[in-house]
C-alpha cells in the first residue's frame, strides 16, 4: 500500500485539513527531497556498500525499460536516491462508517478528494486513527513504502523498498510512474486500479526481457497468492455490502458483520496453508479485519480486470492504452464507471 499522500500533502489548501497536517506533509516531504542524492553519484562513490550500488545499477536499468519499453515517462523521478532511515515513507491511514465498505473521503484542491490521508509520522497517523475510531469508523492504518508526486517533484528511489526482490522493485517504480501518466483527480480507485495493470504487465514484460526462470516463477507463484487474497477481500465486501444494505437494527448488523468478518478469517487460513504457510499478508490482519481494510484492497485493485481487458482490447500496445485510459478519465464519475463494468464482465 503507497501512494498520492505527498501530493495532497504538498498542494492541499482546502478547508479539510488542517495547519498541522499541512505543516507535517510539506516538512516531510522536504525531508526526503533533502536526502535524494543522484544514483550516478551513489555508484561513484568508494564507500557505497557493494550490495546496494548492486541494486542501485538494477534500479537504474528499470527506470531505463519503464521509459523506453513501456512508454512511462522519461524523467528525473527514480533516477536519485534517499536512504530515510525508517521502514516506511508514509503511513496512511483509511476509515469506513461501521455499516459502510464505501472509504472515508479526504478532499484537497489539486488531488480531489483521495479514500486515505498521509502521514510523514507513524505516531501522527495512529493520532488521526483513533481520533476516527472515537466517531465510530472502522480504520486501517498500512505503511507506505513509496508514492508519486505525479511529476510535480523528481520523486527518489527510497531506502524504504531498494532492498525488495528485484520484481518488487519494479512493480513499485512502474507503478509510481503509471500515475505520471494518467490521474484523475478525485477517482481513487480508477487511478489506483490502473497503476496496479501497468505494474503487473510491466514487470511481466521485465522478468521476460531480463528475469531468470527462478524469478519469474517466483513472481508467478506471488500473482496467484495476490489473486487469491483479492478474490477473497472483494467477495467478503460485496457479501459485507448486502448485509448493510439491509433494513436490519443495528445490533443484526453487527451481528452479520462479526460473522463475516470470522468467515473471512477462516477462509484465509485456509488459502495460507494452500500456500505452504506464506504469511505475506497477515499484517493487514494485525488488528483484525474491518470495512476500512477492505475499503484499502479495493482501491488498489477493484477496476483492475477492466483494465486489462482495455489493455487486450489494443493488442498489449501500450501507448494506445494510455490514450484510451486518458479518454475515460474525462468522462463524468457515473458515465467511466459504467464504461469499465461493462470492460470488466
Amino acid at each position: 500500500m503507497r501512494r498520492l499522500a505527498a501530493l495532497g500533502a504538498l498542494l492541499l489548501v482546502s478547508g479539510c485539513a488542517s495547519l498541522e497536517y499541512y505543516a507535517q506533509a510539506v516538512g516531510g516531504h522536504l525531508e526526503v527531497m533533502r536526502l535524494a542524492v543522484p544514483i550516478e553519484e551513489r555508484l561513484r562513490e568508494a564507500d557505497t556498500p557493494e550490495p546496494l550500488r548492486a541494486k542501485l545499477a538494477k534500479v537504474l536499468a528499470i527506470r531505463e525499460f519503464a521509459s523506453r519499453q513501456l512508454g512511462l515517462p522519461d524523467n528525473d523521478s527514480y533516477r536519485r536516491y534517499a536512504d530515510i532511515g525508517r521502514s516506511f515513507v508514509v503511513w496512511n491511514v483509511f476509515a469506513a462508517p461501521e455499516f459502510s465498505v464505501k472509504p472515508l473521503e479526504s478532499c484537497f484542491l489539486f488531488a480531489g478528494c483521495v479514500s486515505y490521508r498521509g502521514f510523514y509520522s507513524e505516531e501522527a497517523a495512529e493520532r488521526h486513527a483513533a481520533a476516527l475510531a472515537g466517531q465510530g469508523y472502522d480504520v486501517y492504518v498500512g505503511g507506505v513504502a513509496a508514492y508519486s508526486t505525479l511529476g510535480w517533484f523528481s520523486d527518489p528511489v527510497l531506502s524504504t523498498f531498494i532492498q525488495y526482490p528485484e520484481p518488487e522493485v519494479a512493480r513499485i517504480v512502474f507503478h509510481e510512474l503509471a500515475h505520471q501518466v494518467v490521474y484523475v483527480k478525485g477517482d481513487t480507485m480508477f487511478n489506483e486500479s490502473f497503476a496496479t495493470a501497468v505494474e503487473d504487465e510491466g514487470v511481466r514484460r521485465w522478468l521476460e526481457r531480463e528475469g531468470t526462470p527462478a524469478q519469474r516463477a517466483g513472481y508467478e507463484a506471488s500473482g496467484r497468492r495476490r489473486a487469491e487474497f483479492v478474490a477473497l477481500m472483494t467477495k467478503s465486501r460485496a457479501e459485507l455490502a448486502v448485509i448493510y444494505d439491509r433494513p436490519l437494527e443495528p445490533a443484526e448488523k453487527r451481528a452479520g458483520k462479526r460473522r463475516l468478518f470470522a468467515a473471512m478469517e477462516d477462509e484465509y487460513r485456509s488459502l495460507k496453508a494452500s500456500w505452504g504457510g506464506f504469511s505475506g499478508y497477515d499484517r493487514l490482519f494485525a488488528r483484525g479485519a474491518n470495512n476500512a481494510l477492505l475499503a484499502s484492497v479495493a482501491s488498489y485493485s477493484e477496476l483492475v480486470p477492466a483494465f486489462r481487458a482495455l489493455l487486450a482490447q489494443k493488442d498489449g500496445d501500450l501507448p494506445g492504452f494510455y490514450a484510451a485510459v486518458r479518454e475515460l478519465g474525462k468522462l463524468d464519475k457515473p458515465e467511466r464507471a459504467a464504461r469499465l463494468a461493462v470492460l470488466g464482465r
